[in-house]
């Protein structure tokens, strides 16, 4: 019986070396180019980039070795024997990105639409496997639509062996996503797994049931990209970390981000060299945060001012805005930076806000990345529907994570410091290893007026003035209990510093904390609230 003829077969295996050296060059070279030429322009026509042009941008000059490249399902059914291009639509190796090694793999769209197979799936298990063992980064370059229906179960099981090793790999090596297409349904479970996530706008989308479904089931009309693009993901829901209008500027920020990274939990993040002195005095802080605590200011600035050449990484920037998590260089040494944003909401912690910086702390602690936590916070934001929407227990999750980690830990107080917020935020009663405050700090239960209201209720309601009484006693509250060096006397913060020292006092402490070791209790893993 003859057998049909399959796509991208080989011909008969020429019977000399130098033959079949060539026949390999020729099979290496088609692998290469991909499909066909009107695939890779139809890649091109939606803006995309295909796979191998993203693993140039994103390794190092010629420092890529693929894996599995001659890989081919053995699927049959519904015409798949028929179709058995080479690497099952989907590219893995290892290459650098500043030297450093990596794993990568990518899917090709323009092979099966990048679906997810048996053959495919296990080239990604291979290769994640590799960066467990070796200890290196792990990058994904996803743009694939989801299962290949033709084989069924099999690609089902593909996916819970990758969703398996992200779990595994959870916290011991960097794991970043990168979106670059469509990715619905149990494929979307993979990045949410992952330590980052990057979309670009308009190309990318993220979602469990797409456009259709949701018209089915509930009436909704809705686009693709309002359902679950990047500015849904970055803004909304919080499912991705970083947005970026073109792919060429997202994978120029993921080599950036490694390049802040440890490659895994037993090392620390790379130091870099820094012409900025380390005791250089930040004047323009004096200025910057305003002694009124009802004024707003940007925090952002006030980083910028006491990091290493004003340069950051922000995380998760247009989502729960008035917290800020970033990662910065201080004398050269990568550190995490938590920060309340008076800006927005007046730095309150709300819902949103006390997950991003828990999901932060807890990436911090497990790649020995030191943290600085600036404070600025009037409390918990009150409401019905933080209530109902588990504020507690959520407020919890962030005080969980402070209080289990391990790593260097500083706290600098500059303004407002108020009730649970104030322990939450990386008070010494939770762990800091050190804890300063300007002197315009006010650290107290609530805010005076709010304590003179109750504290002194009767007085009030009985003087004969009730205005003048009032503000008298929130006048005596704030000289008794709230004044720049309570705290300070009773031992709760280290030292009240000069703002403009702030860089030089956060970078000798972090200096001096460099050798700390912790050590946890023994046991299983915790049980954190959800």
């Amino acid at each position: 019986m003859t057998r049909p003829a399959v796509e991208n077969d080989p011909p008969p295996a020429p019977a000399d070396a130098r033959g079949r050296v060539a026949e390999l060059h020729g099979l290496r070279a088609h692998a290469l180019a991909g499909p066909d030429e009107r695939a890779t322009e139809a890649q091109h026509a939606k803006g995309k980039l295909t796979a191998r042009e993203r693993i140039a941008l994103l390794l190092d000059e010629d420092s890529f070795h693929e894996v599995g490249q001659l890989r081919r399902h053995r699927a049959t059914g519904f015409g798949l024997e028929t179709r058995r291009p080479l690497t099952d639509g989907v590219i893995t190796g290892w290459g650098t990105v500043f030297g450093r090694l990596v794993f990568v793999y990518a899917h090709d769209f323009r092979i099966f639409g990048g679906a997810l197979g048996e053959a495919h799936a296990e080239k990604i298990h291979k290769i994640m496997d590799m960066a467990l063992a070796e200890g290196a980064p792990l990058v994904s370059l996803n743009d694939g639509a989801g299962a290949r229906i033709q084989e069924g179960v099999s690609a089902l099981a593909g996916y819970g062996g990758i969703f398996t090793r992200n779990t595994r790999a959870s916290g011991v090596v960097p794991q970043i996503s990168v979106m670059l297409g469509p990715c619905a349904g149990g494929a979307a479970y993979s990045p949410a797994l992952t330590d980052f996530v990057f979309m670009v706008r308009d190309t990318s989308q993220m979602f469990i049931t797409g456009p259709d479904v949701v018209n089915a089931v509930t009436g909704e009309e809705i686009s693709q990209n309002g359902l679950g693009g990047a500015d849904v993901h970055t803004r909304t829901s919080g499912v991705s970390h970083f947005a970026y209008d073109d792919e060429e500027t997202c994978l120029a920020e993921v080599r950036y981000l490694l390049s802040l990274l440890p490659q895994n939990n037993r090392e620390r993040p790379p130091a870099a060299a820094t012409d900025d002195p380390a005791d250089r005095r930040c004047e323009e802080l004096l200025d910057l945060v305003p002694a009124d605590g009802n004024r707003p200011y940007d925090m952002r600035a006030v980083i910028e001012s006491i990091a290493d050449d004003g340069d950051y990484l922000e995380v998760h920037e247009r989502w729960a805005t008035n917290i800020i998590v970033a990662l910065a260089r201080l004398d050269g040494q990568v550190v995490g930076i938590v920060a309340n944003q008076p800006r927005s909401l007046a730095g309150v912690l709300d819902i949103n806000a006390s997950d991003k910086a828990a999901r932060f702390v807890q990436l911090c602690d497990a790649f020995n990345i030191p943290l600085v936590t600036l404070l600025d916070v009037p409390g918990f934001l009150p409401g019905v529907d933080q209530e109902h929407g588990g504020i507690i227990r959520h407020g919890a999750k962030l005080l969980y994570a402070y209080c289990n980690a391990t790593v260097p830990r500083v706290q600098l107080i500059l303004r407002k410091a108020y009730g649970g917020a104030y322990i939450v935020m990386d008070s010494r009663s939770v762990g800091a290893d050190l804890s300063y405050a300007w002197p315009t700090n006010e650290i107290a239960v609530m805010g005076a007026e709010g304590a003179a209201k109750v504290v002194f209720r009767r007085r009030i309601a009985e003087a004969a003035d009730p205005d003048v009484m009032r503000a008298h006693m929130i006048k005596e509250y704030k000289a008794e209990l709230m004044h720049p060096y309570y705290a300070a006397e009773r031992g709760l913060v280290d030292d009240v510093i000069d703002p403009a020292d702030t860089r030089r006092v956060l970078i000798r402490s972090l200096r001096m904390l460099r050798t700390k070791h912790a050590d946890l209790p023994a046991r299983k893993h915790g049980n954190p609230p959800q």
